[in-house]
């Protein structure tokens, strides 16, 4: 359906995400993947959206020189805890501090998508909260040294063993958590080739 409206349009996806990458192929998406290195640093003053939003947008920036059938999506996915913005793990010992942090609290997860095209960009962004029962040390050093997630906002995977025994209650998205709010996405690239 979606993949019919987008035939004479050229898709790129612009995230190295797996996660992503699945999403689109998940929808029956025709895309390509392009990467651009970028210094995901943002303004102190920015605050939850505002963050991914801007994040998002900075990745969409790299790419010029877009032609007129290309749509470019680029995304950014934080998690939002006490007033603070927490990304990716630094190494091990990082992420092993950010699942204590968010052990037996509720936090947010930020994933904002930018679409870009020559003569438009739309960023849209979706917030779900999450919440965690009190992990123990056990828990949360079994789930850091056996699995991968080191490239993950908050060094967790919902989809993985952490979520399964760890989370009581999410409000909002679930594929949001992994990273992409999928049903958002396929609204807006309809809107956008309906245009």
């Amino acid at each position: 359906m979606l993949r019919e409206l987008l035939k004479n349009h050229n898709l790129i996806l612009a995230s190295g995400s797996p996660r992503r990458q699945q999403f689109f192929r998940d929808l029956d998406l025709d895309f390509t993947i392009q990467l651009r290195e970028v210094n995901e640093i943002y303004p102190d003053h920015l605050k939850a959206t505002e963050i991914s939003d801007y994040l998002a947008k900075l990745k969409a920036a790299e790419f010029t020189g877009l032609r007129s059938n290309d749509i470019l999506v680029t995304s950014d996915t934080i998690v939002w805890h006490h007033n603070k913005a927490i990304g990716k793990p630094k190494d091990v010992q990082d992420a092993k501090n950010m699942i204590t942090l968010l052990s037996g609290e509720t936090h947010e997860v930020i994933t904002s998508v930018c679409f870009k095209t020559v003569n438009t960009t739309k960023i849209i962004n979706q917030t779900t909260k999450v919440t965690f029962k009190p992990l123990t040390k056990e828990e949360i050093n079994y789930y850091v040294d056996t699995f991968s997630p080191m490239d993950k906002a908050g060094a967790y995977g919902i989809q993985e063993w952490i979520g399964h025994i760890g989370i009581t209650h999410i409000e909002g998205s679930y594929f949001n958590v992994m990273g992409l709010p999928v049903q958002l996405v396929y609204e807006t690239l309809m809107k956008l080739v309906s245009l």
